[in-house]
């Protein structure tokens, strides 16, 4: 009841408002009559002007001629005026009744004006948006064990148990969604997507015999063709590895984000999984490591030049010569106050004073 009269009251006052808003409104109409009539006076005003300027009449004489002439245009107007028609109140009041009775009729019909209040953490919108990902990943098996055909529910649940790491989940989902659905191409690179995980490094024999369906269903499947590649890679069976590289590659816009790695891998298949680009960069470095303990055993250097070699021999993991190059270095700068620095890199290192010699 306190709904209804607190209902009444707002649409009393939106009426009221309205009311006073649309009451003693006028419409004046004007036709041509009248754009014709003002034409005309000041055709004449323009003449009284004229006879002003010409002489033929004095100032005088003007002004009396201007106050008449205002005198006609006044009765011209009175006389040629439309009647003003004023908005009747009894339809005013009769629309703004039919307004509040059809709002407050389509509500008692549509509306739920007995509904209790809710508290607002309590309303079901709210509580989905703060409810966690495990507590809604709980409610969604406890609804898949009531309802395994659910295939919704095994949709949204098997990206999050990817992303929380339960891979073996993931594919039994994965499975699920197979089997309630069809198997495109995109399904059986999720779940071989989650088989591999599952398995890291010892690879998967099922997930392999979903990648390879799925880029035979699908010619342009750039998704599980990267995966194949990688995972022919690893067994080392780099002409096939190549192979797919090369259909990604083709299916490529130019822009992908895996495109630089999926031409890296390709330049490694053809060569038989020998990085060139690596082992010339490997060369490089070993060239201007040797060139620089050979100057420095030749001509000596600074403190800050035998630890850039000796960092660099750690580096490349070559400890041999990098207690060779330690020992030369101690050598040069017998005194430990003037390589505290050296001494420390060489010793994090694990190398030992003067070779380990008591």
């Amino acid at each position: 009841m306190i709904f209804w009269s607190i209902a009444i009251a707002i649409t009393a006052i939106a009426c009221a408002a309205l009311f006073y808003a649309a009451a003693g409104r006028v419409v004046n109409v004007s036709g041509p009559e009248m754009a014709d009539s003002n034409d005309h006076f000041r055709l004449l005003l323009a003449g009284i002007e004229t006879d002003l300027a010409n002489g033929k009449l004095d100032s005088e004489q003007a002004d009396a001629a201007k106050g008449e002439l205002a005198r006609e245009m006044i009765r011209a107007r009175k006389e040629s005026a439309p009647p003003q028609t004023e908005l009747g109140r009894g339809a005013l009041f009769a629309g703004l009744g039919a307004v509040a009775l059809v709002g407050l009729g389509l509500y008692a019909m549509l509306g739920s004006p007995d509904l209790p209040a809710q508290p607002l953490a309590g309303r079901p919108e709210l509580a989905a948006q703060n409810i966690s990902l495990d507590d809604a990943i709980l409610q969604i098996e406890a609804r898949l064990a009531q309802a395994p055909d659910d295939l919704r529910g095994w949709t949204v649940i098997a990206p999050a148990y990817l992303e929380l790491g339960r891979f073996t989940d993931a594919a039994n989902a994965y499975r699920q969604i197979i089997v309630l659905s069809e198997a495109t191409p995109e399904l059986q690179t999720n779940l071989a997507e989650a088989l591999l995980l599952e398995a890291g490094n010892a690879g998967s024999v099922e997930a392999m015999e979903q990648l390879r369906a799925a880029a035979e269903g699908d010619p342009s499947h750039v998704r599980s063709r990267l995966y194949l590649a990688a995972e022919s890679m690893r067994l080392e069976d780099y002409e096939i590895a190549a192979d797919y590289w090369r259909e990604a590659i083709a299916l490529a816009s130019g822009d992908e984000a895996w495109l630089p790695a999926a031409q890296q891998g390709l330049a490694v298949a053809e060569a038989d999984g020998v990085d060139s680009a690596a082992e010339q960069q490997a060369e490089m470095i070993q060239m201007m490591v040797g060139g620089l303990a050979d100057r420095l055993a030749q001509e000596g250097g600074t403190v800050e030049e035998w630890m850039q070699l000796l960092r660099s021999y750690i580096v490349l993991g070559d400890l041999d010569n990098a207690q060779t190059a330690y020992d030369a270095a101690v050598v040069a700068y017998p005194a430990a106050f003037d390589r505290g620095e050296l001494d420390t890199l060489a010793l994090g290192a694990g190398l030992k004073l003067n070779g380990g010699a008591p």
